[in-house]
């Protein structure tokens, strides 16, 4: 009994020491917190006809396991397999000091870049990011945080190139489908997305057929038919979490990025289509 006295007394102290192993990150609210251009653009092509589209979440730069430490070389990598034009990232950690590896990455590629925070975990900031081939002419946040338990946000940002437009907005739904439910209705009833041609990508937690899927699919959906490539767990895919999905846009081809690299940089796999834009810059409400 004596003993385990002794080692009750102990625990605090070797619990507080633990907690000042690794610096503290500061509570925070969701926010936008980057808009940025490269230090050196890649080539100007117009946003116009077919381009190339992504979406993937890169699990705080974990890797496939989560538990390994971040190593954002990995997943940039595997972007740049992807040649794509955007690119909507989820689970983005940037570390609170030190070289910013979305920054870096974003200059790497040539792209602009937004990011918007949401939550802090102990080694940075997580939340959502939007790269782009071309500059950004706005941007703005959406917080779909409906839980104390998860907070979530989309980030939207505005192109517009040469009299064509284009919004894109990147999120990450929650895992409890009645509040997914709330979120995609938010997104689906914002004035941006009934008026410009617009692409949604993310991570949507769409494990089944909930009613935030049947009404992602009922309002955005169009093009030709086809089947959700399965993206999770990246070693072995047999969910369709991650999804891309368009208004006054044409979804012409969709697929799951499994190189040798993505099966191991991240617990998901990108999920890359290819995408015809509409010669109008507007789409009518519905």
């Amino acid at each position: 009994m004596r003993a385990r006295e002794q080692d009750d007394e102990r625990t605090p102290r070797r619990r507080r020491s633990l907690r000042g192993a690794r610096p503290a990150v500061e509570a925070t609210a969701p926010h936008l917190s980057l808009v940025r251009a490269p230090t050196r653009a890649g080539p100007e092509r117009p946003l116009a006809g077919e381009i190339r589209v992504a979406t993937y979440n890169v699990h705080r730069w974990t890797g496939l396991n989560g538990r390994s430490r971040p190593d954002p070389a990995r997943a940039a990598f595997v972007i740049s397999e992807l040649e794509a034009d955007l690119v909507a990232l989820q689970e983005v950690l940037r570390p609170p000091r030190g070289p910013d590896p979305l920054v870096s990455l974003a200059d790497a590629l040539g792209l602009h870049v937004a990011f918007a925070t949401t939550r802090a975990h102990r080694d940075g900031h997580i939340g959502n990011a939007v790269l782009s081939r071309w500059p950004i002419a706005s941007v703005s946040m959406l917080d779909l945080t409906y839980s104390r338990l998860e907070k979530r946000v989309a980030v939207a940002v505005q192109l517009a190139h040469a009299q064509h437009e284009l919004d894109v907005v990147a999120t990450h739904l929650a895992l409890a489908d009645r509040i997914r439910h709330r979120q995609v209705r938010s997104l689906l009833d914002h004035p941006r997305l009934r008026e410009t041609p617009t692409l949604l990508m993310g991570d949507m937690n769409a494990w089944r057929n909930c009613r935030a899927t049947r009404a992602l699919e009922r309002e955005l959906v169009l093009g030709e038919s086809f089947e959700w490539p399965a993206s999770f767990p990246a070693a072995s895919p047999v969910l369709a979490l991650d999804r891309i999905y368009a208004r006054g846009v044409t979804i012409v081809s969709i697929d799951a990025h499994a190189s040798r690299a993505a099966r191991r940089a991240s617990d998901h796999l990108p999920v890359v289509a290819r995408v015809r834009l509409s010669a109008r810059g507007s789409v009518a409400a519905r």
